[in-house]
């Protein structure tokens, strides 16, 4: 009989296309990675990785094992729900994603709490785009993920999940102090045309939403510097180099030189909850969500 844990390093590798992003999201070393996937190769006598470059490929018959095992693991996982279910305890390994300002701002205060009431909950953290995030969620890579989007740029989001709806994260413009719009105590979006932007990279809801809204006033917004981290983005605003919109979920402090001012129509972020429908009746699950609400009604 072929190992659970075997299955679920190749399922992983599968799923996020190298052993270093598999390693990152079960939360083992890419050596501990490589060696599951080597026993399993062993235990069906059967090549399943191939070097390519740097990296690895998996073989035709890698890619069909990765789908009976994604078939095998759903169904341990029910077993798992139904055996916690009537245990009544939040036991086992619990893996949740979140956005990085997410991860900042809501999140430490969240896997304290879970560390302090369940005791025997075995919780990780993986730092991850919303884009990714829900689709590891309904891949049952991940158990719980914490996510954002835009009204006008809705996350997709997958038959088979559940959500909670946690509320708005309103995002300000921060520009330097010497930029004429500082004066200003609201800046309508109509004035933010001609702007240098500090924005994430294309791709990100963040980015999406800059470009749709600043498009509606009849411009295409001059994005000079991608950088993927907000706090570098404040960084640079405070060179000098631009402006940006930053949400205020985990920015703490600015830094001298660099102001924040609302923004008309306000952008909000709206942020939420989402996990397998079939894992609702887990306590781990009920546990987690029970903390991120509170929480997040506390900040």
């Amino acid at each position: 009989m072929m190992d659970l844990g075997r299955l679920r390093a190749l399922r992983a590798v599968a799923v996020h296309g190298s052993i270093g992003g598999a390693a990152t999201a079960l939360g083992f070393t890419p050596s501990a990675v490589s060696q599951q996937i080597s026993k399993l190769e062993r235990e069906t006598r059967t090549v399943l990785l191939e070097r390519q470059g740097r990296g690895v490929v998996l073989t035709d018959a890698a890619r069909e094992l990765s789908e009976t095992a994604q078939r095998v693991l759903a169904l341990v996982e029910q077993a798992e729900v139904t055996l916690e279910e009537q245990r009544g305890q939040a036991v086992g390994r619990l893996l949740v994603a979140a956005f990085a300002t997410g991860a900042r701002g809501l999140l430490p205060a969240v896997l304290a709490d879970l560390r302090k009431r369940c005791p025997e909950l075995d919780v990780r953290l993986l730092e991850s785009d919303p884009y990714p995030a829900a689709e590891l969620v309904a891949r049952g890579e991940v158990d719980l993920a914490i996510v954002q989007d835009w009204p006008t740029v809705p996350l997709p989001v997958q038959e088979g999940l559940s959500r909670l709806d946690l509320g708005t994260d309103p995002v300000d413009l921060l520009l330097p102090a010497e930029n004429p719009l500082a004066r200003l105590a609201v800046v309508p979006v109509a004035r933010m045309c001609g702007q240098r932007w500090i924005s994430v990279p294309a791709g990100n809801i963040c980015h999406d939403w800059l470009v749709r809204t600043m498009r509606e006033v009849g411009e295409e917004p001059d994005v000079r510097y991608q950088v993927g981290e907000f706090e570098t983005q404040i960084a640079l605003i405070a060179a000098g180099l631009g402006v940006g919109l930053v949400p205020r979920l985990g920015r703490g402090p600015l830094p001298p030189g660099v102001v924040a001012r609302p923004v008309v129509p306000e952008p909000a972020r709206r942020v939420f909850a989402l996990w397998r429908t079939q894992t609702s009746r887990r306590p781990a699950i009920a546990a987690a969500l029970e903390a991120v609400r509170k929480h997040w009604d506390a900040r």
